[in-house]
């Protein structure tokens, strides 16, 4: 293994061992590096470097202090041939990179000394980082989560993903209301990525089908339209200090004639890269919006797109040469988070029938070892359907393929049932009503080894009632992992006063042992400790001030309660059910019913963006930022009352909330959240919570007690009889003179200056449709922030709460949801 290293990027380089290229761990090796970087990379010296040139610099030399390891890692799983995962997500939200690699490879006091005795600063430096737009909230984020605890547990993996050029969007407020702009995240490059385009994959589309016979044998085979090329682009994702390195391979769509010279010649620039235009917009934005025809085709593409070139690139480059297909399940499992990768499926037998040439039963058989399928959501609508026509048009041999799988699974239900025809009806992929389509989280189910809910609730209901008929099928099908949260950067990245205190006190090892903090609870006792950690809340929500006089312009008060409620504006987790309290507290003080010294000092900061087609969301984001407008404003509060609703919440400005927070809002309508991992990130970093019991909000108040939980409002069957009794919340409306002053004040214009019509179809919508049952618990919930009011108002007890809170939920982290995944779904050992 013996080589020699006379520079750096094959300048003088002779090796025989990717370990050999490693630079040496030294700030004086790493202000070497740096300085190569900035000359050869960017082509300046350190005086004329500009702020992007020296980030752009440190980033690619903790890129060439992680590249050994990495290629190191490619070579292994290469050679041993160990099971893996590929985990097929359309999300990743992995935030700024720079400090994650920085600490997993243990180089951040390295690097900050380098940059000091250069006269430069890490902090600044950090500061330049443009966040990767991969996804939209919860989904993106547990998968950054579990690559990140894949590596560190050193379980083969390769993530899979598009490489969008735009995210989601990046969220402005003009007027209160929501603005959509472009997430140009990629404006400036991202030095994190590897662009490998010799190992692209040709994904196909349209066209026909047709038989053929094959030596006696009829097939069939897809005859496309069109193509598109998927050229990947590779991350690194470094473990824990343990020198393991997995990959995340996301893909960009590029044409394959992109440029018609013979066209462009005639004059017709335009159709000359019409190819080009078409196909890069399949990778062009996150989630487009699909309330059109053309944005339901597009967001199909982009499902296929990277499921396709996907399947391609494992069976093409991880597999040895002359591998067995039968041993596939030996050597991966596909996890499909949420039913965006299904159409991996019908693929996946597409590949192995039609191009690999195997018997049907046999290929059937292997899938359905090679996949397993996460369900994310309770909500019917949020479990995908493709129309037949649209899946037809795009995917004709998917079709036939789905097809035939769906006839031989209600085959055997018949088998077993008899001619039950509304239980067929029930459990068949395709259903007839209202327009003939494709039901993918039947379909996932059907091929899947395992389907796992993502908290013990939602396994539950999900057995029960979201999927009950296939638990009865399949009931060895089922099974629970609860979400979890990684404490590297949710914790010791984003919260390093506690993190450092928690080290002092309990010693070394906890960031990769969680379940550790339990060493914290004798300590909750102790005044000396909870002086100090009281302190670290302080501080961190000074940090939090900081960022949000620089970044919107507002000013967190001094003494206030920090009440947080920050994820993805949808009606089922209830924003309006804390705007209701913000707005009873308000009419409770210009009404002269209270006194402002009645009022805990609160300040309640959401973080929240809303799909651009969901018209209700984006209505109740601008309530929000109008009652903040007018509670802010109004001298009676005398300043104890604040709404602070910074635009474009991502995990960057998550890394300053969460530790800054008291109080977390976890107050879903029980039955309607899958898990949450906010709440998990809220509790480790020191914040109560005020929750239903829905979700993994269960999980947590048993692990942390009732006496450090504020629980309030209905349980899931209470909900349930609610429901079937016929819900009628005007009938809450009318009984509760609390609930009434704050909608009719709503009503009244005065937040819409006087203008009843604004807030109108809010109002109705409670009162009228109400589906996920605000008004039903608003009383409840008005009562649990009294209780919150009065636990505050004692520091000490508080304090030794939240110390609890901390102590009690290393269960959240996500290598422990990653071996729940290896001993329950996956059986991959880490490979040494």
């Amino acid at each position: 293994m013996s080589s020699t290293r006379r520079g750096r990027y094959g300048r003088g380089v002779t090796t025989t061992h990717p370990l050999d290229l490693a630079p040496a761990h030294t700030p004086d090796a790493f202000a070497h590096e740096f300085l190569l970087n900035l000359n050869f990379d960017r082509g300046v010296t350190l005086a004329e470097s500009s702020a992007n040139d020296r980030y752009l610099a440190l980033a690619h030399t903790v890129r060439d202090y992680l590249m050994a390891r990495w290629l190191d890692d490619l070579t292994r799983q290469k050679q041993t041939q160990a099971k893996g995962v590929c985990y097929l997500s359309a999300e990743y939200l992995l935030g700024r990179q720079l400090d994650n690699n920085l600490l997993a490879g243990g180089l951040t006091d390295i690097a900050a000394q380098a940059l000091d005795g250069l006269g430069l600063s890490l902090d600044e430096l950090r500061g330049h980082e443009v966040e990767p737009g991969l996804g939209n909230g919860g989904l993106g984020r547990l998968a950054a989560c579990f690559i990140d605890s894949l590596a560190t547990l050193g379980v083969p993996n390769i993530g899979y993903g598009i490489r969008y050029e735009y995210g989601i969007f990046r969220q402005t407020f003009v007027e209160g209301q929501q603005v959509e702009q472009p997430d140009a995240w990629l404006a400036l490059g991202s030095p994190w990525e590897f662009a490998r385009p010799e190992d692209a994959q040709t994904v196909s589309f349209g066209g026909r089908t047709e038989k053929y016979d094959d030596d006696g044998v009829t097939r069939s085979r897809w005859i496309p339209a069109w193509n598109v090329q998927a050229v990947p682009y590779n991350y690194m994702v470094p473990g824990f200090e343990n020198g393991r390195v997995n990959t995340l391979r996301l893909w960009s769509a590029v044409a394959t004639n992109a440029f018609d010279l013979r066209i462009f010649n005639s004059g017709d620039y335009e159709e000359a890269v019409r190819a080009q235009t078409y196909a890069a917009n399949i990778s062009k934005v996150l989630y487009p919006e699909d309330s059109t025809p053309q944005g339901k085709e597009l967001r199909l593409q982009q499902q296929y797109f990277f499921v396709a070139a996907s399947i391609h690139d494992f069976l093409d480059n991880m597999l040895a040469e002359g591998y067995d297909l039968n041993r596939l399940p030996e050597r991966v499992i596909f996890q499909l988070n949420d039913t965006h990768p299904v159409i991996a499926v019908p693929e996946f037998m597409r590949v192995l029938i039609d191009e690999k040439k195997l018997e049907w039963d046999a290929a059937w058989a292997i899938t359905r070892q090679c996949f397993a399928y996460t369900c994310h959501t309770l909500l019917p609508e949020a479990l995908e359907v493709w129309p037949v026509e649209l899946l037809g048009r795009l995917l004709p041999r998917h079709l036939e393929i789905i097809y035939r799988i769906n006839e031989e699974f209600l085959d055997a239900v018949r088998e077993r049932y008899g001619d039950d025809e509304l239980r067929i009806r029930n459990m068949s992929i395709i259903a007839e009503h209202p327009v003939r389509s494709v039901r993918m989280a039947y379909l996932a189910t059907v091929a899947g080894a395992r389907v796992n809910g993502v908290a013990e609730l939602h396994s539950q209901l999900l057995r029960d009632k979201v999927l009950s008929d296939f638990s009865d099928f399949y009931p060895e099908k089922f099974t629970n992992v609860t979400n979890g949260v990684t404490p590297r950067r949710f914790l010791r990245l984003a919260n390093p006063s506690l993190s450092s205190l928690i080290t002092e006190t309990i010693g070394e090892g906890w960031v990769t042992d969680l379940e550790r903090l339990r060493e914290l609870e004798p300590f909750a006792d102790d005044a000396s400790f909870l002086a100090r950690f009281a302190e670290v809340k302080a501080a961190n929500k000074r940090r939090l001030g900081e960022v949000l006089r620089e970044r919107d312009g507002v000013d967190v008060s001094d003494g206030h309660m920090l009440d947080v409620m920050v994820k993805r504006l949808h009606e089922y987790k209830r924003q309006m059910l804390k705007v209701l309290h913000i707005v009873s507290q308000y009419e409770g003080v210009i009404s002269g019913r209270l006194s402002a010294s009645d009022l805990q000092p609160r300040t309640v900061i959401f973080g929240a963006k809303a799909a651009p087609g969901y018209a209700m969301a984006k209505r109740i984001i601008h309530l929000i930022n109008a009652v903040g407008s007018v509670v802010n404003a109004d001298p009676r509060l005398d300043g104890r009352l604040k709404v602070i609703f910074p635009p474009n919440y991502n995990v960057t400005l998550a890394e300053r909330v969460i530790p800054a927070a008291d109080l977390s809002e976890q107050i879903s309508l029980a039955g309607k959240e899958a898990s949450g991992t906010g709440n998990m990130k809220f509790a480790l970093n020191g914040a109560l919570t005020i929750g239903t019991d829905d979700g993994a909000n269960v999980e947590i108040r048993e692990l942390v007690g009732d006496d450090d939980f504020f629980l309030f409002g209905m349980s899931e069957p209470e909900v349930s009889a609610l429901s079937d009794r016929g819900y009628r919340p005007s009938e809450f409306y009318q009984a509760d003179e609390g609930l009434r002053r704050a909608i009719d004040l709503i009503a009244s214009g005065a937040f819409s200056r006087g203008d009843r019509s604004v807030f109108e179809p809010v109002v109705s919508n409670l009162l009228y449709e109400d589906r996920f049952m605000v008004l039903a618990d608003y009383a409840s919930y008005m009562t649990a922030q009294e209780r919150v009011d009065a636990a505050y108002r004692d520091a000490d007890g508080w304090n030794r709460s939240a110390v609890l809170n901390v102590a009690r939920t290393g269960f959240f982290s996500s290598d422990r949801s990653i071996r729940d995944y290896i001993d329950r779904i996956w059986h991959t050992p880490p490979v040494i």
